[in-house]
Order: C-alpha cells, then sequence, then structure tokens
C-alpha cells in the first residue's frame, strides 16, 4: 500500500512528511521535488507569503545513494517564515526567549466566513482559532506535493506522465477545455503566469485578478489535470472504495478549497444524449482502407480515460473547481467570539487568486492515487518486480487489443 502523512502548521517550524510504499531501487532526483514545489509557489495573484518561502525538501530517511532503499521516506520543509512566530507558535508552555524574533500575536476569535475557523474552534474546544487556520491552512499541501513528486518519480520510470492547466479564473474561461491536448499543457513553461494554454484568454483571467485585488476580494476558478501513458487496468469495480474514478475525485477534493470534481466530461454529461457522451470503440485499420486487421482505439475520450472505475488507456483526465479564497483584505461581517459582538472578519496575508497552485497540488494528489493504483496491479518489494509485473501485463494487453497477433 502507497500511503502518506503529513504534520506541520503554516507558521511552525517546519511542515514535515511520511511516505510509505515505494519500493525498492527507485532512483529519486531531488530537483523534481523542488521543481514542484517550485511551482506550487506561482502564479498570478499569489501573496507576500510566497516571497518569503523558497520552498526546498529535505530527505531524511527511505533513500541511500540516490535509490528508495523500501523503508519509508521521511522529508522536511523548513518554514522561512518561522523566526517571526515564534513567540505565538512556540511549542513549549513557558513564554519564548526574550530575544526570540517576532512578537506575541493576539488571539484570533473573529472567524472567517468559508474557513475552517468556526467549525473548528468548536470541535476542538480551541478559544484561540488559531489553533485551527494553522493546521487547516493551505500551507500543509507543500508537504501533499513533495510526496507526489516522489510518486511522480516512480510513474514516470513507467512512461506516465502528469500535468494541469488552468482554463477558468471568474468569468475569463476557454470554451473547450475537454479539446486541450496533452502536449499543449506539457509544453507550457513553468513561469507561465497563470498556466493557461491561451494567452489571450490569461490576459482576461489577470484583468479579473488585478480587478479583484483592487476591490479587496479573490477568485476562484477551475483547472483540470491530465495524466498521459496510464495502462488499461488500473482501478476495479469489485467494490465501491475501489473504484479509480471515486479514490482520484476524493483526492482532488481534499485540496483545501475544492467544491467540486468532474471527470472527462464532467458535469456536461448531464446535458448530452448517451450518444454524445460515449465514447466508441473502433478497429484503427493499418495499410489500406480495405485492410480490416488493425487496433482498437476510441476516437473520443469523454470518459477521462475511466469506464466502471477502472482505466482504459485513455488520458485520464480530471477537473476541479476552486472558490475564492476565505481572506478578503476588505471582510465580510462575523463575530467576535470573545464578546459575542458583530464584528468585521479577521485578516490573514493571503493570496488573491491561487488557483494554478491548486492545480499543482492535485497534480500531486493524482499521481499518489496514481501510483498506488498502479503498484496494487503491478506492484512488488522491489522497482525490478514491478517492471517485470508491469512487463507482462503490457504484453497481455498488446496480445489482446492488437488484431495482428
Amino acid at each position: 500500500m502507497l500511503r502518506f502523512v503529513t504534520a506541520g502548521e503554516s507558521h511552525g517550524q517546519a511542515l514535515v512528511g511520511i511516505l510509505e510504499g515505494l519500493p525498492a531501487g527507485l532512483a529519486i532526483d531531488p530537483d523534481v521535488i523542488t521543481r514542484d514545489l517550485r511551482r506550487r509557489q506561482g502564479g498570478y495573484g499569489r501573496g507576500r507569503r510566497m516571497a518569503i518561502e523558497s520552498d526546498s525538501a529535505e530527505l531524511l530517511s527511505g533513500v541511500r545513494a540516490g535509490e528508495t532503499i523500501g523503508g519509508p521516506i521521511a522529508y522536511l520543509i523548513r518554514n522561512k517564515d518561522w523566526p517571526n512566530w515564534q513567540h505565538t507558535m512556540r511549542v513549549a508552555a513557558e513564554a519564548a526567549a526574550h530575544d526570540a524574533a517576532g512578537t506575541e500575536r493576539p488571539a484570533v476569535t473573529r472567524p472567517r466566513p468559508g474557513h475552517a475557523d468556526l467549525s473548528g474552534a468548536i470541535k476542538y474546544r480551541r478559544d484561540d482559532m488559531r489553533d485551527v487556520l494553522e493546521r487547516a491552512s493551505a500551507r500543509e499541501t507543500a508537504a501533499r506535493v513533495a510526496a507526489g513528486a516522489l510518486a511522480r518519480q516512480l510513474l514516470s520510470h513507467f512512461g506516465i506522465r502528469v500535468v494541469s492547466h488552468v482554463f477558468r479564473i471568474g468569468s475569463a474561461a476557454i470554451a473547450r477545455p475537454e479539446t486541450v491536448g496533452f502536449e499543449l499543457v506539457e509544453s507550457l513553461p513553468d513561469d507561465s503566469p497563470l498556466h493557461c494554454v491561451d494567452r489571450e484568454v490569461e490576459r482576461r483571467m489577470m484583468a479579473e485578478i488585478d480587478a479583484a485585488k483592487n476591490d479587496g476580494d479573490t477568485l476562484g476558478g477551475a483547472f483540470e489535470v491530465i495524466a498521459s501513458g496510464v495502462p488499461v487496468g488500473l482501478g476495479s469495480y469489485v467494490q465501491w472504495d475501489r473504484r479509480l474514478d471515486g479514490r482520484l475525485a476524493q483526492a482532488v477534493m481534499s485540496i483545501p478549497a475544492i467544491k467540486s470534481v468532474g471527470i472527462g466530461l464532467g458535469d456536461l454529461v448531464a446535458a448530452r444524449p448517451g450518444s454524445s457522451v460515449h465514447d466508441e470503440i473502433v478497429l484503427n485499420p493499418r495499410g489500406t482502407p480495405s485492410d480490416q486487421v488493425g487496433d482498437i482505439g476510441r476516437p473520443t475520450n469523454h470518459a477521462g480515460g475511466l469506464e466502471g472505475g477502472v482505466t482504459n488507456g485513455e488520458d485520464v483526465r480530471i477537473s476541479g473547481a476552486m472558490k475564492p479564497i476565505s481572506t478578503l483584505m476588505r471582510p465580510l461581517r462575523s463575530v467576535d467570539l470573545a464578546t459575542m459582538t458583530v464584528s468585521p472578519a479577521t485578516i490573514e496575508r493571503s493570496d488573491v487568486c491561487a488557483v494554478p497552485a491548486a492545480a499543482v497540488v492535485a497534480e500531486a494528489m493524482t499521481c499518489l492515487v496514481l501510483a498506488e493504483a498502479f503498484l496494487e496491479k503491478f506492484g512488488g518489494d522491489s522497482l525490478a518486480e514491478t517492471t517485470e509485473a508491469y512487463a507482462s501485463g503490457a504484453a497481455y494487453v498488446q496480445q489482446r487489443l492488437n488484431r495482428n497477433r
């Protein structure tokens, strides 16, 4: 089983992650992790926190001489803003040393609409909602991205590549994102402002972000993750919790501020007849038009690479819709729980728009779920065993779907 856990607070000393289940013998490139962490920090509309942090993951265990050894991989992502929070976020019961940096910040008692502040404070019986917001913060997703970058390297070894693109910010949107090809998305540079494939749409997106910032407001949007090279047969339909589309949906929905997830056409399937939704199964001919020998293929991919909870060999496509961030510079109405009086919501340092960052996190979650499903089908304790099982499975697929056998 491939599994991971994270720990840490937004302004604590560090984020910590443990990823267990990668087979031994997989070469690990730390630069792949650093690249994904940097991509998560980018995007037009990010706030001042991204200017402070420059994330990198320090591998602590599970890797020796550049290769996985079969044990859990532990890693640390230090928070560079920690020195300014040593008084407020100290671990010890006693006060921080007099020479510690930063100041003791007052308790947070005015919950933000749309955030976990109020419900979390009630659930865990905390008077200071900083105990809630520090962990509920999307800062935690940096640890997810590091875990996903490790899973990405397993998938890459078997030719599986995962990318993402933003297709909506506010009212600015690409008309038919399901038609955007994998190669076009993969060609986007890391420093693309919003990682949108249409420059004119991206310009309109940036203008909407500027307008929201001027109004003290925030903006959400939507993105799509595309995984190419995914083999047939990952996931299962025999039990509800093994269906891969459900597992992917849960993983993407777990990202802070994501409010809906789609597979393939997503909610567009509700407005189309079956003849315009289901992907026909055809025989791709070889040689002359009269040649009836060929490979089974699909002219469309409306299903997003998944049928019955199982991958069908087409690109896996998952979309996510992100709500606007909860912290507004022109705050909404709230109640101060300390005095039970009407008060504006708390203002925490925040972004105007973080949809491109959420897309990178969704890539990571997709990599983790696909890697888990891959190891369920082909896994072994070592990469050599996994490679042998994968080669055998690939040979069977070629035989079954190829009429020229």
